[in-house]
């Protein structure tokens, strides 16, 4: 499976059977969706789903069950869910987004375990429920602080981190973000600029 980063929370991956985008959002390049048979979408927030983009792309999208996405068309699936999307098994996990303050925002919010190996956890930091190969660990959030993601490596214990939802991240924050997650996590962090791939 290759692994393709693109802005903020965006990811490409792409294996013999297809290629399957997760949160191309209006921050990530239009060519992440170049030739993609699926999409899917952790929940309704902008900065995860384009949905302009997305109307005139023509391939499956799957988003959580009451996401409310306006115009898109998408299957809903709900947590615990496994189906297959662009020739991968994809199971559903978590629920709702994390709160930023108080209970907002509430909505829908889904992570991703794909192959059983790869595990994206859009806007959460639910622990999925088996072990992974590879964490997909939001670096940045208005719902976050630095100390719960390293923590959230920590706990999932994969064998590799990459670091996403970075969009509002300048340069220096950047370095400091992804200097802490590769000490503080024994080694397992590597972060993934826009384009690279692993």
């Amino acid at each position: 499976m290759r692994i393709t980063k693109y802005a903020h929370s965006c990811v490409r991956l792409e294996h013999d059977g297809g290629t399957l985008v997760i949160d191309p959002g209006i921050w990530s390049e239009p060519q992440a969706l170049a030739g993609a048979d699926a999409v899917l979408v952790t929940h309704e927030h902008a900065d995860h789903v384009d949905v302009l983009r997305l109307k005139g792309l023509g391939v499956p999208v799957y988003a959580p069950e009451s996401a409310r996405i306006e115009s898109l068309d998408f299957t809903g699936v709900g947590a615990g869910e496994e189906f297959t999307a662009a020739g991968f098994r994809v199971t559903a996990q978590g629920g709702r987004h994390a709160p930023v303050y108080g209970d907002l925002p509430d909505c829908a919010n889904l992570g991703y375990l794909v192959e059983d190996r790869l595990y994206h956890p859009g806007d959460s930091l639910h622990r999925p429920d088996r072990p992974v190969e590879i964490l997909l660990v939001p670096l940045q959030g208005s719902w976050m602080k630095t100390d719960e993601a390293i923590d959230f490596v920590r706990s999932v214990d994969p064998e590799r981190a990459h670091g996403i939802h970075d969009g509002q991240v300048n340069e220096r924050g950047l370095s400091s973000l992804n200097r802490w997650l590769a000490h503080e996590c024994g080694g397992r962090y590597q972060w993934l600029g826009p384009g690279s791939s692993a």
